[in-house]
């Protein structure tokens, strides 16, 4: 580990091509650790890769890189429920060239660093801004790539969020800004309740949203517990609407790095309303609590997702 040198004309520095990942080792409850579906990281990187019209990087090379790197961190794995090894695996265009084109040359890098928990001071829920001046991602665009332009253009929403004293941003579609995207860094779901069956609802895979991997859990765990879930467009009158009916009853985010976040207060410049009044529901609690269990050995893995590194 260590710095990077780069030549001025380096067409990463110019012409943006870099796409990274994010993905966790975890402790086993039988002391060894375990990659969290590692292949599908490895896909959605492949799939970013061909969308900024980069070379694709071999299975094995993604893995054994992985696993090669927790080997040597093994000590920096925390033994404590909810802590982790996060890894970012990244590649970048390192051609010197000025011309405007996709470079013939790129670094592929993986490092590591020790990841506490999302919530240190105990389990909470947050409170977003709906962005209505700036968009993440339009059809046809990089939106469903983990693409480093994408995050830096993102910043200014989620300062927007922050200076209304909210904790994370909620991107609107480009078309009509009315239609639920996703989250800064997460996707996000809606607790419906149809025949008294929990149904689980998120926006639908357009090409601007983000392929969240725990996202992607959710919907076959939904399954595993006999509840419902449907992806289709939410607008945001919806939202509001059957929040306060309380036909949404819980609304939360999903992604590697918190897990599952529930939210409690949703701003806009038109106002604000509450969600479960304000309070954790017990879907989220339940799902978390799963995906931990699961992340941590302490349930059955019947789908595999775990990669154990002996």
């Amino acid at each position: 580990y260590g710095p990077i040198t780069l030549d001025p004309a380096a067409s990463i520095l110019h012409y943006g091509q870099s796409i990274f990942e994010g993905l966790k080792c975890y402790p086993q409850k039988n002391g060894n650790v375990a990659l969290f579906r590692p292949v599908e990281n490895w896909k959605r990187m492949n799939e970013s890769a061909h969308r900024l019209a980069m070379p694709s990087i071999p299975e094995d090379l993604f893995i054994s890189a992985a696993e090669a790197l927790v080997r040597q961190d093994r000590s920096w794995v925390s033994d404590k429920r909810g802590e982790s090894l996060y890894l970012r695996p990244l590649m970048f265009a390192t051609e010197a060239a000025l011309g405007v084109r996709p470079s013939i040359s790129y670094r592929f890098v993986l490092f590591a660093s020790p990841c506490g928990s999302y919530f240190p001071q105990g389990y909470k829920a947050v409170s977003v801004w709906l962005s209505e001046d700036y968009i993440r991602a339009a059809p046809g665009g990089t939106g469903a790539a983990k693409f480093a332009g994408n995050y830096g253009a993102s910043l200014i929403g989620q300062k927007q969020a922050i200076d209304h004293g909210c904790d994370q941003v909620v991107w609107l579609d480009a078309r009509e800004h009315r239609y639920l995207e996703e989250m800064g860094g997460m996707n996000i779901c809606l607790v419906e309740k149809k025949n008294n069956q929990i149904h689980l609802v998120t926006p639908e895979l357009t090409g601007t949203i983000l392929p969240g991997i725990t996202r992607l859990s959710l919907i076959q765990i939904s399954k595993d517990l006999d509840w419902g879930f449907s992806e289709r467009r939410i607008s945001t009158q919806e939202w509001q609407e059957k929040s306060i009916s309380g036909e949404f009853s819980e609304t939360f985010a999903c992604g590697t790095a918190a897990v599952i976040t529930p939210i409690r207060e949703v701003k806009s410049r038109t106002g604000s309303w509450l969600i479960n009044q304000g309070t954790i529901g017990p879907v989220a609690l339940q799902l978390r609590e799963y995906l931990l269990d699961l992340q941590h050995g302490e349930i059955p893995d019947s789908h595999g997702w775990l990669h154990p590194i002996n």
